[in-house]
């Protein structure tokens, strides 16, 4: 799937987090902790049906996600991040940081409007909170 040939880290970081919806899928995971497929349908971009189960299969075989229950029924199944999709959460920050302020606050939700002022008072803290809250949710799902 991947070149494994490249020498640019910048061109194979593009392979691996390039499209879009690859990155509001990690955002989803580790910012909203959505763990579900029809969670991640819900998201306000609408994903199509399609593309989200080969995003998803992606990010899987990559590393970025992992099933909780890779044996249980489809119904059921649940995405949880890896190390490598917190690893990707500057990333989103900071893609976040560079558009924000083009973005009309009438078009954002409360959640949105919350995550904004947080993240522009003080994003490392932001990053920190999130890290540290996504890791115990995903340590509260695996006991149950």
């Amino acid at each position: 799937m991947l070149d494994t040939k490249r020498t640019c880290a910048i061109a194979y970081s593009i392979d691996l987090l390039g499209d879009k919806w690859s990155l509001l899928i990690l955002r989803d995971v580790v910012i909203h902790k959505k763990s579900r497929f029809k969670e991640f349908r819900s998201s306000k971009e609408k994903i199509a049906t399609n593309i989200l189960t080969n995003r998803l299969k992606f990010l899987v075989e990559e590393g970025f996600l992992e099933l909780l229950d890779p044996q249980g029924f489809k119904k059921n199944k649940q995405y949880i991040g890896t190390k490598r999709a917190l690893s990707a959460l500057p990333i989103i920050i900071e893609l976040y940081l560079f558009s924000i302020h083009s973005i009309d606050e009438s078009k954002l939700n409360d959640s949105q409007m919350r995550i904004k002022k947080e993240i522009l008072k003080d994003h490392k803290s932001f990053h920190n909170r999130v890290s540290e809250e996504y890791l115990k949710f995903v340590m509260e799902l695996k006991e149950v």
